[in-house]
């Protein structure tokens, strides 16, 4: 069976650099999908600025027509904090043995160890590392031990186990962030070449915010 990927974020609001991700991972590590899972409440940042229903009505115009990236709405139906773990749990029990594969940038692999029960998260998916070329490889100690033991050398070694796998993807990452979107939306900027013009619309629409 082909992974499943899972992309999980506050996407406030969504961009092209998190759409650029998915459709290169997708293709790289020959995943089924990649799911997109937006977090009721992110564990380690401020509430986000959209509501959930603005934030998710943003991901459905930004997915259509994008074939294999669609929309999990688990947690933003669970309320409360978005535990991770909570998140892979759900999805180990509903597909089984499907191979699922935790999409993560560089930084936030870094910063696993502080995550909520992280010891658990290789025990549920792979984890498929996204690294800008020629950036910096050096990890904590105790990351720098789950690398030797779990690494995979091929992303097509993920599709032969459910979970447990690492494996690090060179991409070159689009220089975008919410946190610039919502800076340009708040100064009346342009937001073209950032995001879909359907999610521009939306935000121009819904005065988002200003």
């Amino acid at each position: 069976m082909k992974p499943i990927g899972i992309l999980g974020g506050s996407f406030d609001p969504v961009h092209n650099g998190h759409l650029h991700l998915a459709r290169t991972l997708r293709q790289r590590a020959d995943l089924a999908e990649v799911r997109f899972i937006p977090s009721y409440q992110p564990p380690h940042r401020e509430p986000p600025l959209a509501t959930p229903s603005q934030r998710l009505e943003m991901l459905e115009l930004a997915l259509r027509g994008e074939p294999g990236l669609i929309v999990d709405q688990r947690e933003l139906r669970r309320n409360g904090i978005s535990y991770t773990v909570e998140t892979l749990e759900s999805l180990r029990a509903e597909l089984h043995d499907q191979p699922l594969c935790l999409i993560l940038g560089m930084d936030a692999f870094r910063g696993l160890p502080q995550w909520h029960e992280w010891r658990r998260i290789p025990e549920l998916a792979h984890l498929l590392v996204a690294h800008r070329p020629g950036a910096s490889r050096q990890l904590p100690d105790e990351l720098a031990e789950l690398m030797r033991a779990h690494q995979a050398a091929d992303p097509a070694l993920l599709a032969r186990s459910p979970k447990g796998g690492i494996y690090l993807c060179d991409i070159e990452a689009l220089d975008i962030s919410s946190s610039l979107i919502r800076h340009r939306a708040r100064a009346g900027e342009s937001l073209d070449a950032l995001l879909p013009t359907t999610v521009a619309e939306y935000i121009h629409h819904h005065r988002l915010y200003q």
